[in-house]
């Protein structure tokens, strides 16, 4: 007599989906760019080796910032080159 084939079994637990990773992207950082460029506030652009500078946000990507400045040449900023933001409140009470 010859051998008996037996089927492979199934397995016990339903096939697990693959979940995708969490997204670490809450787009606050382009929330407050297009807030400040929507209401053209100054702001105070503070670098990471301490220099300063004033003016509007222009347009930003995902590298750079425009900087609108009064009297003075605009300039495009690295972001990775900023220490901070912060608006600056003494040129919204004039």
């Amino acid at each position: 007599m010859g051998r008996k084939l037996i089927p492979p079994m199934a397995p016990s637990h339903p096939t697990r989906v693959k979940k995708d990773k969490p997204s670490y992207q809450t787009h606050a950082e382009n929330y407050y760019y297009l807030k400040q460029m929507r209401n053209k506030n100054p702001m105070i652009i503070v670098f990471q080796d301490g220099e300063v500078i004033r003016g509007r946000i222009e347009w930003y990507d995902e590298k750079v910032i425009k900087v609108h400045r009064e009297g003075e040449p605009n300039l495009l900023v690295y972001k990775h080159a900023i220490k901070y933001i912060l608006k600056d409140e003494e040129a919204l009470k004039k």
